[in-house]
């Protein structure tokens, strides 16, 4: 287990707790008895389950394992939701008091009133929390739904109108998405017949002597042009490296820091892989690098680059790419997290301009990482057309 790993295990839980406590302050606040102490062994489950959880996922392994996992990540979803709620709430407390010492500095609201409004605050919290909850189990556990997205491309050879290429991303098949679901999601994909299919990173959460038998179903995989994947930082977190030779063994084209040549009747597609944008500083050899991805390459009709964050695209643009196609975001998965996923990366979901010069296709994600929940960020399988200009 590398340094940066480890402190990640220290501080994320700890921050996380401490989190807890000061939410079960400001829920808990006036109630009394029974109900109070009911109300902080709540709030400590929610606490300490995911972080048993998150922990016992890189030390055991097993069936026996799987309800836990399932419950802890839940309870991570409820608490992080629980927790945006509390500061919306305070929020608004803040801003009520601040407008009414502005407005009249002696005024006092009367406690009772006070009280009144902060239970109903609490309640409305939790039932949000609670519905919220409800509706991104069921959408997240939904298939990915089909979503098509056209790239028009200046100076399109008339081979390549239409060229089409299939992406699935984000699956993170570990603790609560197993191969089963990835088998469907493979079986979807080449029923699209797309002419190239890409896997651009996140795969797994897991090692690959526990989650090798799990991602067979990639071996099925089949397009003319053939399959390529490129690491995500997941992938980095359970060994990189073992991952893409597990994934080459399954006949996939890994390109780590690689390019191939597609030709179709004349015409030619330069295609690209980049490693995860961190990777760097995990493996050998692996700093992600779309320069090193293209040396050596021949001009060609159309370049595009599989790179799995968005902010590969500075480098990518710089590097001469038309096309670059990622994911990593989850298109946010559910708010608030589209908000600070936003803020780490500079394209959020779907189709955009970059500089005037490039495309950046960034996908909502094929499945979903950590709590099982998605929530007006559905999650997809992408089909891009290259379309003339």
């Amino acid at each position: 287990m590398s340094v940066r790993m480890l402190a990640f295990m220290i501080i994320m839980p700890a921050l996380w707790v401490a989190l807890h406590a000061y939410m079960g302050k400001r829920l808990l606040r006036g109630v009394d008895g029974k109900l109070r102490r009911w109300g902080w062994g709540a709030m400590a489950t929610l606490a300490l389950l995911p972080v048993f959880g998150f922990v016992v996922t890189r030390v055991a392994h097993g069936a026996w394992l799987r309800p836990v996992q399932w419950v802890s990540f839940l309870l991570m979803g409820v608490g992080s939701l629980l927790f945006f709620g509390v500061i919306a709430v305070d929020l608004v407390r803040f801003g009520e008091k601040l407008s009414r010492r502005i407005r009249k500095p002696t005024a006092e609201m009367d406690p009772s009133r006070r009280g009144f409004l902060a239970k109903t605050a609490n309640l409305a919290v939790l039932g949000g929390t609670g519905s919220i909850t409800g509706v991104g189990v069921v959408q997240a556990r939904q298939m990915p739904t089909l979503v098509e997205v056209e790239v028009p491309i200046k100076d399109l050879p008339e081979a390549l109108h239409g060229y089409s290429i299939a992406q699935i991303t984000d699956i993170h098949v570990g603790p609560t998405i197993r191969g089963t679901f990835l088998e469907a999601v493979c079986e979807k994909v080449n029923a699209l017949g797309a002419d190239m299919i890409a896997v651009t990173g996140d795969l797994i959460d897991g090692y690959v002597e526990n989650l090798g038998p799990e991602v067979e179903a990639l071996g099925n995989l089949s397009a003319p042009d053939g399959v390529y994947f490129v690491t995500g930082n997941h992938e980095y977190y359970w060994d990189g490296a073992a991952w893409c030779r597990h994934v080459a063994s399954l006949g996939l084209n890994v390109l780590v820091n690689q390019h191939v040549v597609l030709e179709r009747d004349g015409a030619t597609i330069l295609l690209a892989g980049v490693t995860d944008y961190t990777a760097g500083g995990q493996v050998e050899g692996h700093k992600s690098d779309p320069h090193a991805a293209r040396a050596g390459a021949p001009d060609c009709d159309v370049d595009i680059l599989l790179a799995h964050q968005p902010r590969s695209v500075f480098e990518a643009d710089k590097a001469g790419f038309d096309l670059q196609i990622s994911g990593h975001t989850h298109g946010g998965q559910y708010f608030p997290m589209n908000i600070m996923a936003r803020l780490a990366q500079p394209y959020l979901a779907g189709l955009e301009r970059h500089n005037d010069n490039m495309w950046i296709y960034v996908s909502r994600g094929t499945a979903y990482w950590g709590p099982p929940l998605r929530v007006a960020a559905p999650h997809e399988i992408t089909l891009l057309r290259l379309v003339p200009a």
